[in-house]
């Protein structure tokens, strides 16, 4: 099997150049919005590969998806998210939200500022959806630019390890009914996006010190999705069957 981690690289090459800092919103924008979409077509990709065969969004020319991402009924209203997996026997087993912070702030020249701003989106998506769902495994991909962990100063550590204890406490819900707020899983990635070399490193948020690949990531997700829906589905070598 092909590492999801070489997948995403692949997928990051296809990017355009990184817009700098000083470019305007809008193009940050588009950019940030195109790296999320490839991440999570690639990541649907993989999950169809594993036995999830409704699960979206696919790429462009495949047949019999949709190639958006899935908009949930939610407790505060519709929420769209990025990659799912949803089943008649389960509703949804499996979501996945996909957020990047790419450029630094334009006033305070970090990125911590933006990790506030997608921790909240972050949090108000696991709650929507737990609340809706509560037996879904809810797993969030935090993708940080790699000079978040170089833009430290001599009052405050770099963003990068800011954000273990900001996240902590949102990672690791056990039970459908543990809060809803927390995610099944909450995984902090540094990106460097160049389009020649592209590189990731994945942790978990309860742990800056053990890098994770990400195929091994996604086995305890379908592993976390089979317990859930015992009566459904087994999980096995990193893939789900029905039981």
């Amino acid at each position: 099997m092909v590492r999801v981690d070489d997948l995403i690289c692949a997928a990051l090459k296809a990017l355009p150049m990184k817009p700098p800092d000083t470019a305007t919103r809008e193009a940050k924008r588009a950019y940030s919005e195109a790296m999320s979409a490839r991440v999570a077509v690639t990541m649907a990709d993989e999950l169809r590969e594993r036995g999830m065969k409704e699960a979206r969004p696919s790429g462009p020319g495949d047949v019999g998806t949709s190639g958006a991402e899935r908009q949930l009924a939610g407790s505060v209203g519709a929420k769209k998210v990025d990659v799912t997996w949803t089943t008649e026997d389960s509703g949804l087993p499996l979501g996945i939200s996909v957020k990047t912070i790419n450029f630094r702030d334009g006033r305070s020249k970090n990125f911590h500022k933006n990790l506030t701003n997608r921790r909240g989106d972050m949090v108000g998506e696991a709650l929507t959806l737990h609340r809706w769902f509560p037996y879904a495994v809810v797993a969030g991909f935090l993708f940080l630019d790699k000079d978040a962990k170089n833009d430290q100063t001599t009052q405050r550590k770099s963003t990068f390890d800011n954000a273990f204890p900001r996240l902590r406490i949102f990672t690791g819900r056990q039970d459908p009914a543990g809060r809803d707020e927390q995610f099944e899983r909450l995984y902090l990635l540094l990106v460097d996006a160049n389009p020649f070399t592209p590189s990731i490193e994945c942790y978990q948020v309860s742990d800056p010190t053990a890098e994770l690949a990400l195929d091994a990531v996604l086995d305890e997700l379908i592993t976390l999705v089979a317990e859930r829906n015992f009566d459904f589905y087994e999980a096995s070598d990193g893939k789900v069957r029905r039981a």
